[in-house]
């Protein structure tokens, strides 16, 4: 692999703004792809309280240069005070996809 590539993992309150955020972050040809996976259970502690949420669940393929630019979009964007945004490094993968991806982005 050229670079390290990078899936982010961002959790939203419904599929709306999951595809807004997806559809920003791929204008700005900071994202190649962001599959949406809706009705997430989250079980969380916020505010010393544990919680319970129906979310989706953004994966964000990417490099690992673009994320503080994807992370920053994602706060304008969200509606959570503290949206979870972490990504995970691809150690491998499919030679003919990740060339499609690095054409895909800045």
């Amino acid at each position: 692999m050229k670079k390290p590539y990078v899936v982010v993992l961002v959790t939203t309150a419904n599929k709306e703004e999951a595809e807004k955020i997806v559809n920003s972050l791929l204008e700005a040809k900071l994202i190649a792809c962001g599959n949406i996976v809706s009705h997430v259970t989250s079980l969380f502690r916020w505010a010393g309280r544990i919680e319970k949420a129906e979310e989706c669940l953004v994966f964000l393929k990417s490099r690992i240069d673009l994320f503080e630019r994807i992370a920053e979009s994602v706060k304008t964007l969200h509606s959570y005070e503290v949206p979870e945004i972490i990504a995970f490094e691809i150690t491998n993968g499919s030679e003919d996809y990740l060339n499609w991806l690095e054409s895909s982005l800045k």
